[in-house]
């Protein structure tokens, strides 16, 4: 384990660094964004093949509306920022999957996002979902999959470049990937690390503002989300995401940023 340790340290050192947008914190990059990309198109076709698709037209419309005001978001702050290349390889995708017992979301590197009915009681409405959707995909566009995946390359088979670990030992890189890419626990999903979440937490209230919805509904989200674990198995969205009185304090200091960006709509 010290060895792959130090072998990530190196790989890092060396060429494996990324930078994550607007908070700057460097990261383990080993898959190139189009490898990465590619493979999680095609994990996220094998998901939806397997999974059932919403058949509420509301609610699926629903989804897709605050799925795409939130991708001109994303969109429109890279092109502010001239990052707009960042983007690149980006094949957007949002659905609903049937699945009340999954109180959950996810979105992939490359834009791919699913969202479960059984989170969309919590949300509770537009702007609730929008904090969830936001948040998920500020995980994607933070390339926190690459930076996990990454982590898993190293511990699981020594650093070995995607494309040689994909040809020797296909089966155990697509369970990294999709551990990686925080598909369901019931593929053994990783935890978020501190930073990744507070990085998800903070973008997502950026791009949820520029995309016309009110920040502060995130507050009212994750206490309704906290509310969930009194006497019961904690929902599946808390099972990878800390929930807590210090998270909602995060959540408080980040929304003067974030409402420098809302105009409501």
């Amino acid at each position: 384990m010290f060895k792959k340790i130090m072998l990530a340290v190196a790989l890092s050192t060396a060429v494996g660094c990324s930078t994550v947008p607007i908070t700057g914190r460097r990261q383990l990059s080993l898959v190139s964004d189009a490898e990465i990309n590619a493979l999680a198109a095609q994990q996220y076709q094998e998901v939806i093949s397997k999974s059932r698709l919403s058949t509420n037209s509301t609610q699926t419309a629903m989804v897709r509306r605050v799925g795409q005001r939130i991708q001109s978001a994303v969109e429109t702050y890279f092109r502010q920022q001239n990052q707009q290349g960042q983007l690149d390889g980006y094949a957007w995708e949002f659905n609903l999957i049937e699945d009340d017992a999954q109180q959950n979301a996810w979105a992939m590197p490359g834009g791919k996002t699913a969202v479960y009915t059984g989170i969309l009681p919590i949300t509770a409405d537009e702007n609730g979902l929008a904090v969830v959707m936001g948040h998920e995909i500020a995980h994607a566009v933070a390339k926190h999959g690459n930076e996990r995946m990454s982590q898993g390359l190293v511990q699981q088979l020594g650093g070995q470049a995607l494309s040689a670990a994909l040809a020797t030992n296909s089966a155990t890189t697509q369970q990294v990937a999709l551990q990686a890419f925080g598909v369901g626990s019931s593929l053994g999903l990783l935890r978020y690390g501190r930073n990744q979440e507070s990085e998800a937490d903070r973008l997502g209230l950026i791009f949820m503002a520029i995309a016309g919805y009110d920040p502060n509904g995130a507050v009212s989200f994750w206490q309704r989300m906290a509310g969930r674990e009194n006497g019961a198995s904690p929902p599946e969205f808390l099972s990878t995401h800390p929930s807590n009185e210090t998270r909602i304090g995060d959540i408080q200091r980040m929304l003067p940023e974030a409402q420098k960006y809302y105009t409501a709509r």
